[in-house]
């Protein structure tokens, strides 16, 4: 049977400057200068050496497989002075059977590269490519006959439920390497056997199903697959999978196992302050439960294939899932056969996933595309392969405002979201009103969702008197007020994604607010601090009772008499000032009160069994932290 044994500590790293150093997995070189701003941080060549031991294993019976799970953004390996494989795509699991160069002490070398090129993606996108060793790495035993693990990086095995009235029919393929004969199980999610088969394609009958059933109840199956020679096991691969139905009606949106399910979420970038992408599973832990507490049902992973813990962690937690690979901002001719290779990789090494609804073709591919004609066809053939590997989900892509609605390569795929920025980057709120009743005026047929929207705010920007561009917490929370207002107004859309849960870096940004970042974030880059914005979405799509106070890190002002905002999901908050109570108010989701200030003024507001508080102080002249930044972000193509 499989063991594994990974490689992460103890590596010889050659840096950009040519010195080596021992670092451990996972590991960027960027996780500083592709944060700093600047558009300026290394991008090329880097050298990761380890010794290790030959694991036990019996030549004549067992192979050794060696699997990356992400390596940024281009790889070639190397086994005692020998290469191996190569790789091209930063965001993907691949593997090379090293059994016939195994030596009792072992020399592996990985030269990861993200330099610049015209033939791997991302090359140009609002966010820093960083380059390194930034998964795990392992050292794979088994059998010389095994389920595959030669087949896109995938796990061998492909299982696809559809829900048939009461029943429901799991089909199990299963590929491998050598002989034998496959035996199948499936268990429940309490680990009993309900159902077993045998046979590298076999289709189970499950009556009942408990099904996936989003949020409110994301029951997992188990598949066990066993290869089998004379009688015995020799090599088992385990998957989770999802027994649901879906499907998109562009005039009521979003339907899960036969009911509407409204999809509102987020979307994500896998980064972190002074990490980059060399992240630890606790903080995809961490990730994941602030998205829980938001309320969100749905998450668009952007703009690439994100750890395969955290598609695990969305089966589990019943996020709808929209998956895509890094086909960002600008067609390369040369680069048509990565985009097929990664979306290849994306739907194999995925497949099983419950989450996932739809694969994403493309981002913001016309901003600055020069060859439409090749673009365009590469996006049938994409289309066209996503149809031909899997037949259960659906296709989508983000266009960006200057793609118009009659645009053809908004036309393409099954469904179809916007990135706008609509009382952002351009004035007017209202326009996004104005947009959608446009476009589904002109295509009332067609899906259409919102898979970008945001505005910038930084928790240490502030003022009275919010405007557009201005960064500050205060008018970044008025947009997202008037965005679900807006999406209140249209509830046909088939998903709402805001443009980001979190911060990012973001290296080629120099104006407004903080160089090198990307603040549309409702959580900081460092996961510390929940912006106003992120509890006016838990005020709309959280159960969970809660009551928050706006504007709290605001606390010097000159005004004799300010505005409180509070946020809740309870339908009654009561404001009380120095201890005594100012007014009561029934609403939902908002409430504002007038509170004079006379010095230190404390404020509670109370909401059921919750409580929030906060201090606001009168001063002569406000907190120079409060200041307002001059710069101001003004390119449309800023995401």
């Amino acid at each position: 049977m499989r063991s594994t044994t990974t490689l992460m500590k103890n590596w010889q790293f050659t840096g950009p400057d040519g010195n080596t150093t021992t670092v451990d997995l996972p590991h960027t070189w960027n996780n500083i200068d592709g944060q700093d701003g600047g558009n300026d941080y290394w991008r090329g060549s880097c050298t990761y050496r380890i010794h290790f031991a030959a694991p036990a294993f019996d030549p004549a019976a067992q192979q050794v497989w060696l699997q990356f799970e992400g390596v940024g953004d281009s790889a070639k390996i190397s086994l005692n002075g020998t290469e191996v494989t190569s790789h091209d795509g930063g965001f993907s699991t691949f593997r090379a059977d090293i059994t016939a160069l195994l030596q009792a002490d072992n020399e592996l070398t990985v030269v990861a590269d993200n330099s610049k090129n015209d033939t791997v993606y991302p090359q140009k996108a609002d966010f820093t490519f960083y380059g390194g060793i930034y998964r795990t790495v392992s050292l794979l035993v088994v059998s010389r006959d095994h389920i595959a693990l030669d087949y896109y990086g995938g796990p061998g095995v492909q299982i696809t439920p559809t829900v048939n009235g009461s029943s429901a029919e799991i089909r199990v393929e299963s590929k491998v390497n050598g002989g034998g004969s496959v035996e199948v199980a499936i268990l429940d999610a309490e680990g009993r056997e309900v159902l077993t088969g045998s046979g590298m394609d076999t289709t189970l009958t499950l009556d009942r199903p408990h099904l996936w059933d989003g949020v409110r109840d994301p029951y997992l199956y188990t598949c066990v697959v066993r290869l089998m020679k004379d009688g015995q096991a020799v090599d088992e691969v385990r998957q989770r999978f999802g027994v649901r139905s879906f499907s998109v009606d562009p005039k009521q949106g979003f339907f899960l196992n036969g009911r509407p399910y409204p999809l509102h979420g987020v979307s994500r970038h896998q980064d972190r302050k002074g990490l980059g992408n060399a992240i630890t599973r606790e903080m995809h832990d961490e990730d994941m439960q602030l998205i829980k507490e938001l309320g969100a049902n749905t998450i668009r992973l952007a703009h690439y294939q994100h750890d395969q813990y955290f598609y695990d962690l969305c089966d589990e937690a019943g996020m709808v899932v929209w998956a895509e690979i890094p086909y960002i901002s600008e067609h390369m001719p040369n680069g048509r056969e990565n985009t097929i290779s990664q979306m290849k990789e994306l739907i194999v090494q995925n497949y099983n996933h419950a989450c996932i609804v739809c694969w994403g073709v493309s981002n913001e591919i016309t901003i600055s595309t020069k060859d439409n004609r090749d673009m365009r066809d590469n996006h049938h053939v994409l289309n066209d392969l996503c149809h031909e590997m899997d037949k259960t989900r659906l296709t989508t892509l983000a266009c960006y405002a200057m793609c118009g609605p009659f645009n053809p390569v908004a036309h393409i795929t099954d469904l179809v979201s916007w990135n706008l920025y609509l009382g952002w980057y351009v004035p007017g709120l209202f326009l996004n009103d104005l947009w959608m009743d446009f476009f589904h005026l002109c295509y009332p047929n067609r899906a259409l969702g919102f898979s970008e929207y945001g505005a910038e705010g930084m928790p240490n920007l502030h003022s009275s008197h919010p405007r557009r561009g201005d960064h500050t917490e205060e008018y970044q929370a008025i947009y997202h007020e008037y965005m679900l207002r807006c999406f209140d107004r249209h509830k046909w859309l088939w998903a709402t994604h805001v443009w980001n849960m979190y911060d990012f870096a973001a290296d080629a940004r120099d104006q407004g607010g903080e160089p090198g970042m990307n603040h549309k974030g409702l959580v900081t880059f460092d996961r510390k601090t929940k912006k106003d914005s992120f509890y006016i979405y838990k005020a709309w799509w959280s159960d969970e009772p809660f009551v928050h106070i706006c504007s709290k890190r605001y606390a010097d002002r000159t005004e004799n008499e300010i505005e409180v905002k509070v946020y809740s999901n309870q339908k009654n908050v009561t404001l009380y000032v120095d201890g005594e109570k100012l007014a009561e108010q029934e609403g939902e989701h908002i409430f504002k009160f007038r509170v004079k200030l006379n010095g230190e003024t404390k404020v509670q507001a109370v909401a059921g069994d919750s409580i929030d508080d906060a201090v606001f102080r009168k001063v002569d002249a406000p907190n120079p932290d409060y200041k307002l930044t001059k710069k101001k972000s003004t390119s449309a193509n800023w995401v």
